[in-house]
């Protein structure tokens, strides 16, 4: 593993603040990596979704994707005790450690003898986990441990950056909704303030009954009346002035 090839992979990890930037493509662009600089045989990639569930994001191959769903599904194995915990776990010998015997039995189907599990933590968040599965049993030397972690930590750092940048959007795209609807809440009531000959507070009372009334949204209402193609009639209840 040179330097520069090393290089090359972290200024790839951190390319993610792109217009483009796709999530699913970056995370198995990392499992491959991992799979190159570390020489492990296969590299899984487990992150929570909105209801803090784990679930299989990406794999650098079928068996490997396979294997993570089982381990998820019997809720057993090293990504799980990972994620719970935030701490590495790593088994050197899989059919001898005695650990998660439905995993290990799984996992010596498709080849693999020994796994190091590896947490997406940014402090004390913990976002997720990444495995890397070997078909030879054997430690993992400490310097490709720490690569690995690296590659973890700024994978997560651009993931959660990510989730910011979105969360950031939305809550702007709500916030120019909100600011939109109310320009036009206030034309709509003063279009029917000097149609119906009331004041402005009148006007808005009748405004949010007849969107009760209609069951519908107070904006949807305002834009139709002040288009046009609403033709707001009131309850008798309106005391017109005069």
């Amino acid at each position: 593993m040179g330097e520069s090839q090393l290089a090359d992979v972290f200024v790839e990890m951190a390319d993610t603040l792109v217009d483009d930037f796709d999530v699913i493509e970056f995370l198995h662009v990392l499992t491959e990596r991992c799979v190159e600089l570390l020489g492990v045989s296969a590299a899984g990639l487990l992150l929570t979704d909105q209801r803090d569930t784990l679930q299989v994001i990406a794999a650098s191959s079928e068996r490997t994707r396979l294997l993570e769903l089982f381990q998820l599904q019997t809720d057993q194995g090293p990504c799980v005790d990972c994620f719970r915990t935030g701490q590495a776990v790593s088994v050197v010998d899989l059919p001898t450690a005695n650990r998660w015997p439905r995993f290990t039995a799984a996992a010596a189907e498709v080849g693999f003898a020994a796994v190091h599990a590896l947490p997406m933590r940014l402090r004390s968040e913990v976002i997720g986990a990444l495995n890397l599965f070997d078909v030879q049993p054997g430690a993992l030397d400490e310097g490709k441990l720490r690569i690995g972690q690296a590659l973890a930590d700024v994978a997560t750092i651009g993931l959660l950056q990510q989730r910011a940048i979105h969360r950031r959007d939305i809550l702007a795209e709500q916030l120019q909704t909100a600011l939109n609807s109310r320009v036009l809440i206030e034309q709509a009531k003063g279009v029917l303030a000097e149609r119906l000959r009331v004041d402005v507070g009148e006007a808005f009372a009748l405004l949010r009954d007849g969107a009760r009334s209609r069951n519908r949204r107070l904006s949807e209402l305002s834009q139709a009346i002040v288009d046009g193609s609403e033709q707001f009639a009131p309850g008798p209840a309106v005391n017109r002035p005069g």
